[in-house]
């Protein structure tokens, strides 16, 4: 590996027949380095990388740790894969043993099984239509913001969804994603029925699950398996397994305290699936202009913590601010191309010209 600390003598072929020997200084740092006079800025270790039908990867110095996919012939939008720490995934497209009565496990989604009494959950009722991405950002962790319709076989759109994923680097390939969904009554006041299934499912790789591979599932009262777990409220809840041969890694799914029911009664299976829901006893309500927010977070990590470990990760996740403190901006160029949405300190601006404004009357 090159130390870029120092200057370097480098080989260059100029197009002559001999080679000429450069002298470049090379300096590294934040602000990248120089070659040939150029100054080139380092690459931040976290990016969303924009692909071709609408798809979004998260990467961590170029290796995929996670895509956003829009739905396409899905019903909904969904992320797959989530790659651990090992390189293997840890979910799974469907369910092991009745792929098409449970087509909807699309690996990490969001969804409800009756808004006004229509199913979304399932795939024979309302469609998630992915509109458009609005914003993504690179840096230490890399974020996507993405908008989709909640629209009913008759063609009605019953709600305007706005989501938002941010993906935070951790040490020894370890990663935590936070997850907030906004919903918002797109017209007419919308019901969430009660004890429904829903708002967030994960479906693991099959051998991380419980009845095939033997994984282990825990929740923060420090129960464990289906029978103990199931529809009880927790903080959050841990599916350990092995993706593969002797490696041993899972996910663990957070409840933000901000959550309505918080702590949320999880929706858990052996089969190799768990999700949080919203209640078991009372229905919700979206009134128009007053959306309804969710947030989740999920620690993909290695082994198969102790509940200490998961509790101590849950209370640092629950304390971080959705968006990672940006700024401030400190020239006007720093608001160009799109640049001022990057910011959230001293605070978020809304637009280039508001952002410039600041940099000028500080």
């Amino acid at each position: 590996m090159v130390d870029f600390s120092k200057p370097r003598s480098i080989a260059v072929d100029t197009g002559s027949k001999a080679m000429t020997t450069m002298r470049l200084a090379l300096l590294a740092g934040a602000a990248g380095f120089v070659a040939l006079g150029q100054q080139y800025r380092q690459p931040p270790p976290m990016q969303a990388v924009p692909l071709p039908g609408g798809e979004i990867s998260f990467q961590r110095d170029g290796k995929e740790l996670l895509r956003y996919r829009p739905g396409g012939d899905h019903r909904r939008p969904f992320w797959y894969p989530l790659t651990g720490p090992s390189g293997h995934g840890l979910t799974r497209m469907g369910h092991p043993g009745d792929p098409a009565g449970h087509s909807h496990h699309n690996s990490l989604w969001f969804s409800l099984n009756k808004v006004d009494g229509i199913d979304f959950w399932g795939d024979r009722g309302g469609r998630i239509v992915h509109a458009r991405t609005e914003h993504l950002q690179d840096g230490d962790a890399a974020q996507a913001v993405t908008l989709a319709d909640w629209i009913a076989p008759q063609g009605a759109v019953l709600l305007r969804e706005r989501r938002h994923a941010v993906v935070r680097p951790l040490g020894q390939g370890e990663w935590l994603l936070s997850l907030e969904l906004e919903l918002t009554a797109a017209k007419d006041p919308v019901t969430l029925d009660a004890a429904q299934f829903g708002p967030i499912g994960v479906r693991m790789a099959k051998w991380i699950g419980a009845y095939h591979g033997g994984g282990r599932i825990l929740n923060s009262a420090g129960a464990t398996g289906e029978p103990a777990i199931f529809r009880k409220p927790a903080r959050w809840v841990d599916y350990s397994g092995q993706p593969a041969a002797g490696v041993v890694e899972g996910i663990a799914l957070f409840d933000h305290p901000s959550n309505p029911a918080h702590p949320s009664p999880f929706h858990v299976r052996e089969d190799g699936w768990m999700g949080a829901m919203l209640s078991l006893e009372r229905a919700s309500r979206i009134e128009a202009g007053n959306p309804m927010r969710l947030r989740y977070g999920l620690w993909i990590h290695s082994g198969a913590p102790a509940a200490a470990s998961i509790e101590s990760m849950w209370k640092r996740y629950a304390a971080l601010p959705l968006r990672p403190p940006v700024g401030p901006p400190e020239s006007p160029r720093d608001c160009l191309h799109g640049s001022h949405k990057n910011f959230t300190n001293p605070r978020e601006f809304r637009s280039a010209a508001d952002c410039t404004a600041f940099v000028n009357g500080k």
